[in-house]
């Protein structure tokens, strides 16, 4: 193949999802603004443009053009670096995630940017990495509120994230492989009866991974790191601008890259829940997007329970929120990996 070809089709498939990819982010904003005003009996965003549809728009346009101060006793080069590295980690994760069938254009997979046999290993490496941009967010702002917001996140991010990848273990086991598309392949053959939620047992595991993944990501009602009443803003009170607006975009990406990866792993990716009752679509071009609607149909009512759990769950006390996650999540997740090697172990 001409290296040339590729590297035009790679570029382009780059910046197609990397648009889709912030443009779902800017309307994951008004998802939850629209929802959670519902919850509290209020409309929500409804005056910019129709059902308030342009409301992102006019956000993004306000914060780029606010005045961007930098305080005085801040550590600048730090200071700078810490939204950078949010926001690229978060970009970086969505690269090795597979959002359709692994159909191949002229060697090409078309709807993968990425196709890596360690893809769940890649995204656990980087969600990884981004605790530092918080950390460094909170400690070269100069501020005793940031720095305390940051302390809270590293703990936090750091006890979650061992009982987020424990959860995890189990799919592995059963897949044998850490492939995304290894994971969603295994599921497809009985639809909804074959998904690793379901047929694979490992919903222990799911939840584990629910409750992991909404510490992880700093949302409600686990975000003591941000925590308005105690903190005024956490690790980002001295921030402002564009910088305010990476660090907000980085955590509705993660919140998207989650669901994401919750989809592949235990929810069938992009596959039907009817699995083969029902024939695949004979035209080409319905049978390489129905793939897509599903995957995106399946993140969204993950988003959908994200926003609903911080409309309706109060906020936990710190020392409830570390206790919880050695205690019980720690534990559970340990629990399941026993269980599904011994079932493994019993039924080869």
């Amino acid at each position: 193949m001409n290296f040339w070809f590729f590297l035009l089709l790679s570029i382009l498939k780059v910046a197609l999802v990397l648009v889709v990819f912030l443009t779902s982010v800017a309307y994951t904003v008004l998802l939850e603004r629209k929802l959670v005003g519902r919850i509290q009996n209020r409309w929500g965003p409804s005056r910019v443009g129709p059902f308030g549809l342009l409301q992102p728009l006019v956000d993004g346009a306000k914060l780029f053009l606010k005045e961007d101060m930098i305080p005085a006793g801040v550590y600048k080069p730090l200071y700078l670096l810490a939204p950078l590295i949010a926001l690229g980690c978060s970009l970086l994760s969505i690269a090795v995630v597979p959002f359709g069938e692994p159909i191949t254009w002229r060697g090409v997979k078309l709807f993968e940017i990425a196709d890596l046999n360690i893809g769940l290993l890649i995204i656990l490496g980087v969600t990884s990495i981004s605790v530092y941009g918080i950390a460094l967010a909170g400690w070269s702002s100069n501020n005793k509120y940031s720095l305390l917001g940051a302390l809270r996140s590293s703990a936090q991010m750091v006890s979650y994230e061992l009982a987020l990848g424990l959860s995890l273990v189990g799919v592995v086991l059963r897949t044998g492989s850490l492939s995304l598309t290894d994971i969603v392949k295994v599921q497809s053959v009985h639809g909804i009866a074959s998904w690793n939620l379901f047929g694979g047992g490992q919903i222990l595991a799911f939840f584990i991974y629910l409750t992991a993944a909404y510490a992880e990501t700093n949302r409600a009602p686990f975000d003591l790191p941000e925590a308005e009443t105690e903190l005024t803003g956490g690790y980002h009170t001295e921030y402002s601008s564009m910088k305010f607006a990476m660090f907000f975009m980085a955590e509705y990406g993660n919140m998207i890259t989650v669901g994401c990866v919750a989809t592949l792993l235990f929810l069938g990716g992009w596959t039907s829940p009817f699995g083969d009752l029902i024939p695949p679509p004979q035209n080409i071009f319905v049978h390489a997007l129905m793939p897509i609607l599903w995957f995106v149909a399946k993140v969204f009512s993950f988003l959908f329970l994200y926003i609903w759990v911080r409309g309706t769950v109060p906020r936990f006390r710190y020392d409830q929120l570390m206790g919880y996650g050695w205690k019980y999540l720690v534990p559970a997740a340990m629990l399941n990996i026993v269980g599904t090697s011994l079932i493994m172990a019993v039924f080869p």
